[in-house]
């Protein structure tokens, strides 16, 4: 299946291999770093923002693709929509069945709330079941969450808020406890002590993992807590609209079901945005590591009402997406591949930099490689490096790939590629929405009383870059809180007329400002219909 120039660069890097796994490159200065992320990561490139001309964030730059969908005219005309006779009425309105949604409905309901999910496709189907490497939490001796925190606060760029950064960290290891309560089965030393190792840019081993395959092993336990619980689910239904009630507050959501296009309304007396990431929405023409449904329902429906967003002109690409074959493009190919040792290297075999380098660093490295460098593997239908597997199997020795990253294995090993002997190709691949919706640290927007975020809608916990395993650690500590904190705002709150006002403030703005589109928002699912 390799061409002779495949063929070729494997040879390469198999004679190197032996050297290379003793090789440890230095990392990069400070000031090195900054000239690499301005010239080569994708966040830099000026030529692909736009700068928003209307709403909360107005004159701040978002990517081309957000600044369309951000600006677009409603789904619905609010006169058309009777909101006198809701559906459903309910306590806590969950929008998004992924591991923060099921964290929030679940906290909410053992809060004694009246609880419901809505979630456009099936309850799991989310970023969330694909995270493979692990979750970070400080829970182990030489650790400690002010060691977690500086690691963090420094690989974004020293942008977090700190606020929710110290949440996050400090709140880990109770996360983790739940999870293991819950029947998440991480993998375990023969005493029951958790497995730990290191990511990108952490100083200590703090990755706990369920061998590749975390974020599954971790919906799945979520998804049997929320149906064991007989927490309300309605799949198939996206929400498209925000509803507020006359004082400004959120109030419910109208939902489309997907399926017969039929519009529903939810009443509530707090709302809980946990719609995921916007991978499918193909910035700059990445392929995405994302799952079908992440088109960034969530900040447009939050936008149009009213919150503001924070970092949502920077993404996070992942550096290590399959580049080959091309059935599997854009794939994601954990970190943890180069925890356990695997280096990557270029077509002639060479290391070019430190196999734990923070992921923005270790994009850029990449592209740099295969562009100014000329140094990448021509694929036929684009470029990558090498991510040389084999290292794992002599570093760790014989059977400790099938024994870590089955999935990985089992993934190449349809298109006929054994990871144990052979080294794989890799380039970045559009995989996490650094900026999101703008939250305290009880979760609830700043600008829209008794509308909550949790997960990867949400923007600054991270800061502009986020390390390996703090993703699926943020879905249960802010999901987890955002489900409590609604549930104890739910039982204050006295919902006033329900109105659609603010869709028809967002539509005059969109007309005095000049706005001119035919597109409208939410998104809701990708278009990869081929036109002529």
């Amino acid at each position: 299946m390799y061409s002779e120039k495949f063929q070729e660069s494997i040879r390469a890097v198999e004679a190197a291999r032996e050297a290379n796994i003793a090789y440890e490159p230095a990392r990069m200065t400070a000031k090195e770093k900054e000239d690499l992320l301005a010239a080569y990561h994708p966040d830099y490139r000026q030529d692909q923002f736009d700068v928003l001309q209307i709403g909360p964030n107005k004159g701040e730059k978002v990517p081309k693709e957000l600044a369309e969908i951000l600006q677009a005219g409603s789904r619905i005309k609010s006169a058309e929509i009777d909101l006198s006779a809701p559906d459903y009425d309910v306590d806590v309105l969950v929008i998004g069945g992924g591991g923060a949604g099921a964290s929030a409905a679940i906290e909410a309901h053992e809060a004694g709330a009246n609880t419901m999910i809505v979630t456009k496709l099936r309850i799991g189907d989310a970023n969330t079941m694909m995270a493979e490497g692990g979750i970070q939490a400080a829970d182990k001796p030489n650790d400690s969450p002010a060691i977690h925190f500086l690691d963090a606060f420094g690989g974004g760029h020293f942008a977090a808020k700190r606020e929710l950064l110290y949440k996050l960290v400090n709140d880990a290891p109770e996360a983790i406890l739940w999870l293991n309560e819950l029947g998440v089965e991480f993998d375990k030393m023969a005493d029951g002590t958790m497995v730990t190792t290191h990511g990108g840019g952490t100083s200590r081993k703090r990755m706990h993992a369920a061998k590749d395959y975390s974020g599954a092993e971790i919906m799945r336990t979520l998804r049997d807590e929320v149906l064991n619980r007989k927490i309300p689910v309605v799949d198939f239904t996206a929400a498209i609209e925000l509803i507020l009630d006359d004082k400004g507050n959120a109030a419910g959501a109208v939902l489309q079901n997907m399926e017969t296009g039929d519009l529903l309304i939810a009443k509530a007396k707090t709302v809980i945005i946990a719609t995921g990431g916007a991978g499918r929405m193909h910035y700059q023409g990445f392929p995405t590591s994302n799952h079908y449904g992440a088109t960034a329902d969530g900040l447009v429906m939050g936008y149009r009402a009213g919150a503001k967003l924070l970092y949502a002109d920077t993404l996070q690409y992942h550096p290590t997406g399959a580049a080959f074959p091309e059935q599997i493009f854009g794939a994601l190919v954990t970190e943890k591949v180069r925890s356990l040792g695997a280096k990557l290297v270029n077509r002639d075999g060479k290391v070019f930099m430190h196999p734990l380098e923070t992921r923005d660093v270790a994009a850029a490295s990449i592209i740099r490689e295969c562009s100014d460098r000329g140094e990448g593997v021509d694929t036929g239908s684009g470029q990558g490096v090498w991510l040389d597997t084999p290292m794992i199997e002599k570093i760790g020795g014989e059977g400790t790939i099938e024994k870590r990253i089955p999935a990985m294995m089992r993934m190449f090993a349809k298109y006929g590629i054994d990871i144990r002997k052979e080294p794989i190709l890799v380039y970045p691949t559009l995989h996490y929405q650094n900026g999101g919706l703008d939250i305290s640290d009880d979760c609830m927007t700043t600008n829209v009383e008794n509308l909550f975020v949790a997960g990867e809608a949400v923007g600054g916990i991270h800061g502009r870059n986020r390390l390996m395993g703090n993703s699926l650690l943020d879905i249960i500590v802010f999901g987890r809180s955002a489900g409590k904190n609604a549930a104890a705002k739910s039982r204050e709150v006295s919902v006033g007329e329900l109105t659609l006002a603010h869709v028809d403030r967002f539509e005059a703005e969109r007309k005095s400002a000049g706005v001119e589109s035919d597109s409208v928002s939410p998104k809701l699912l990708p278009d990869y219909r081929h036109t002529r």
